[in-house]
């Protein structure tokens, strides 16, 4: 289910950008702020409803105009279907084949993607909140009744944290709830990397040509329910006003060496090790839906040499899917046979024949 096409008005620094990608690889190349990763970042946002680089609406906002506007076509397994997204002043709008009421889970399942940009690396060195929405990610795809679970868990987190900060009772009833939506977070997210963390491993184990191991950690211990753990932090949940136990504190531990991951030294080795999970994550999205991922590639070759740069490229291309790549040259990036060149410069893109 390949993307066909993305129309990009007042994105940017993208006037108005008419774009068909390869069904394969393409390869967007210019210089530094000539439109590129823009280009990149309206194709995520019609896949996510929000951008990937965390950029706010006013900043995507073409200066001088009101509002941005994107359109994307992708091919389906009958039917071509039709993404629309719209912001400014009236909020975010977003459509599929002309409904208004799917959300953002709509385009992500109308268009699934993953993004490998210059920060990828933060999935490893940074904060857990980095790995969780990775985790979810793949939960989202492959177990359908995620979404509709971690959104109650997410209401019943607001409200027990609001009691808790209200310095009101009513912990004791409001927990049983709370236990029972956590509890299946959790179970869904543990399915999930119980299948993919042979994949992860695989995966990381040939980019860095070294055992890489995963391990989930749920957010209580495993020597307790959650129920009990709750009553045990109670104390410290109502002196800070948030709750510090849940799956909303979970996080994946990645070990090299016998060391933790996150303290490598090498900005390249966490880059490739990043670069390895998304790859593996994709891998196993494929499998639930039948089809791999959109892949969009910013600037691979930053920070790898030549050698682990072929090695991260060879393993793109044993993916299968669809990928949308950006570089400064041409020859940056090693390319496949098949394949499309495109150059932008100055928010104009065009064509190599």
């Amino acid at each position: 289910m390949p993307l066909l096409s993305v129309s990009c008005t007042d994105f940017r620094c993208l006037g108005a950008v008419e774009f068909e990608p390869h069904p394969q690889f393409s390869l967007i190349y210019g210089a530094n702020a000539s439109g590129k990763t823009s280009l990149l970042e309206a194709v995520a946002y019609l896949g996510r409803g929000r951008s990937f680089r965390g950029a706010a609406t006013r900043d995507l906002i073409r200066h001088g105009a009101k509002e941005f506007v994107l359109f994307g076509e992708v091919a389906g397994d009958a039917v071509q279907h039709r993404l629309g997204v719209r912001n400014g002043p009236d909020g975010l709008e977003l459509s599929l084949d002309g409904d208004r009421n799917g959300g953002t889970a709509s385009l992500a399942s109308a268009l699934p993607l993953q993004v490998i940009d210059p920060e990828v690396h933060e999935l490893v060195g940074g904060s857990p909140d980095q790995r969780r929405r990775f985790m979810d990610w793949m939960t989202f795809h492959v177990e359908h009744s995620y979404l509709t679970a971690w959104r109650r868990f997410r209401r019943a987190l607001k409200q027990r944290n609001a009691i808790l900060r209200s310095g009101k009772g009513g912990l004791d009833s409001w927990d049983k709830e709370f236990v029972e939506l956590a509890v299946a977070v959790d179970q869904a997210r543990s399915s999930v990397l119980e299948k993919a963390v042979p994949v992860l491993e695989e995966a990381a184990a040939a980019l860095l040509e070294a055992p890489v191991t995963f391990e989930y950690q749920r957010g209580w211990g495993d020597d307790r329910t959650l129920a009990d753990a709750l009553k045990e932090s109670r104390s410290r949940d109502q002196q800070t006003g948030s709750s510090n136990t849940g799956p909303h504190r979970s996080d994946l531990k990645l070990r090299m060496d016998d060391r933790l991951a996150k303290r490598l030294v090498s900005r390249g080795q966490q880059k490739l090790l990043a670069c390895a999970m998304v790859l593996g994550s994709m891998e196993v999205v494929a499998r639930a839906l039948g089809r791999p991922p959109l892949l969009l590639l910013d600037d691979p070759a930053a920070e790898l040499d030549s050698r682990a740069l072929g090695r991260l490229m060879a393993a793109v291309g044993a993916g299968g899917g669809q990928v949308i790549a950006t570089a400064l040259t041409q020859d940056a990036v090693p390319t496949p046979q098949a394949h499309a060149l495109f150059h932008v410069e100055h928010g104009h893109l065009s064509i190599v024949d």
